[in-house]
């Protein structure tokens, strides 16, 4: 299984993007992804993440109403877009996939906080630089 993430760049504050986080020879069926960021100086944060088998999804507070997390099951792929872009979301940002058993699926908003560890896989990132 690989993840890569796409749609980085360099944009001015108050601007979008529209990252990607695509998985490939990948045959899980109940899963959550999540995207997690790390600015220079700064330690990992989660941002948002969701469970793909319903489409639920949290939020960190310092992206709620900025950025929208959604998914397309039959690509198993990610989308993270992200609006109302500000400097200090200047960071790598990187996708992480936790399985889980049907039935069984985990709340969404600690996953989150989960050490990098307990995920399954994740990916390289694409950077992201905002400028004012």
């Amino acid at each position: 299984v690989q993840l890569v993430e796409s749609g980085g760049g360099l944009v001015q504050a108050g601007g979008s993007l529209r990252l990607s986080c695509a998985a490939s020879e990948f045959h899980f069926e109940n899963y959550a992804i999540a995207w997690f960021r790390q600015g220079p100086g700064k330690d990992r944060e989660g941002i948002t993440v969701i469970r793909t088998t319903d489409g639920s999804a949290a939020y960190a507070d310092s992206v709620k109403g900025r950025f929208t997390i959604s998914s397309d099951r039959t690509k198993h792929t990610a989308f993270l877009q992200m609006d109302s872009l500000k400097p200090e979301d200047t960071a790598l940002y990187y996708c992480e996939i936790l399985l889980f058993l049907g039935g069984s699926a985990p709340p969404l908003a600690p996953i989150l906080s989960r050490h990098p560890a307990e995920f399954d896989y994740w990916g390289q990132g694409t950077q992201v630089t905002v400028y004012s």
